[in-house]
């Protein structure tokens, strides 16, 4: 899985334990995108700051799972469609 931060968003409080948690390759944003499923973070300002991209949908529930375990919740549970060209779209409660 590929991710980036997103320029001139403010990574959350919580980003470190995102980095911690997944095995994650550093990338360009336009690099991630280009995955065939993407997972934004949003920060405590409802931006989101972070895309992790996944190119199976395998690797996509691994990080959907390891970002339930940390207790944040996913905006898209319920939606078939891309918002914000994400898949999923996790935050704090």
């Amino acid at each position: 899985m590929k991710t980036s931060l997103l320029d001139g968003k403010k990574p959350a409080k919580f980003d470190k334990h995102i980095i911690g948690n997944l095995l994650l390759d550093v990338a360009p944003a336009d690099e991630v995108r280009q995955e065939a499923l993407i997972v934004g973070v949003r920060n405590e300002d409802g931006e989101i700051y972070r895309l992790i991209g996944a190119s199976t949908h395998r690797s996509f529930m691994n990080a959907v799972e390891e970002l339930f375990d940390l207790d944040l919740v996913d905006e898209l549970e319920d939606v078939d469609d891309p918002v914000e060209g994400c898949d999923a779209i996790f935050r704090e409660e």
